[in-house]
């Protein structure tokens, strides 16, 4: 497997960088479709270490305090916030409190869960795109992308290149347009161009496209 710079879009020419299985120069061998997919899903994929370190060192920290002022307790001395008796206390009598905060404290409570069960489930995103290809895996940057639209919607709008500014998503390109004062700018124009240029492109998934355009214009610009 190397790793080579490859062209995503054939007119606008920006740079990229792409995953490719090497097969061996003798034998003719084609990896199977298999590869290629990991491949993408590990280019495409980041793994959730930083919600797992952030939950491990909010556990850490809980447990320190809570150690501390147990052997605080221990010590004789006032406790730094609860002393271990009245956490629990607190908690054994949380089921004789009245029905409305018992009910809260349980929706907090799976709500919580329900939010962590999610991150640990659902896969991390990077700020890529696949291209369609039938013989190689091409991953493309959204800052590529964008720096790709931006280009071709200055163009569109006939406005300066740097009043075009364009973010990428996971599905949407957003396009901000600062026209010059006294030359209108038609958003419908320039979305078709961008929704042109994206299907050009073979993005994987797709992105769709929106345009908007400032209602103050730039003099000079």
């Amino acid at each position: 497997m190397s790793t080579a710079l490859t062209d995503p879009v054939a007119d606008a020419r920006p740079a990229s960088s792409a995953t490719t299985p090497t097969a061996p120069s003798s034998g003719g061998f084609t990896p199977p479709r298999g590869v290629y997919r990991r491949i993408a899903r590990r280019e495409t994929h980041s793994p959730r270490s930083m919600p797992a370190i952030v939950l491990a060192v909010a556990l850490i920290l809980v447990l320190a305090w809570i150690g501390t002022e147990i052997v605080i307790d221990l010590l004789g001395a006032p406790a730094l916030l609860v002393a271990p008796v009245d956490m629990f206390t607190s908690a054994v009598n949380l089921v004789e409190a009245p029905a409305g905060i018992v009910a809260a404290a349980g929706i907090v409570v799976a709500v919580i869960g329900l939010a962590l069960v999610v991150v640990a489930v659902s896969p991390g995103r990077r700020a890529r795109h696949l291209i369609q290809s039938s013989r190689t895996v091409v991953v493309v940057d959204n800052e590529v992308i964008a720096s790709a639209l931006a280009r071709h919607a200055s163009l569109a709008g006939d406005v300066d290149p740097d009043n075009a500014t364009v973010s990428v998503s996971h599905r949407r390109a957003d396009v901000q347009l600062t026209p010059t004062s006294g030359i209108p700018v038609d958003p419908a124009v320039v979305k078709e161009d961008v929704a042109r240029q994206l299907e050009s492109y073979g993005l994987k998934p797709g992105v769709g496209a929106r345009v908007r355009v400032a209602q103050t214009g730039r003099i000079g610009a």
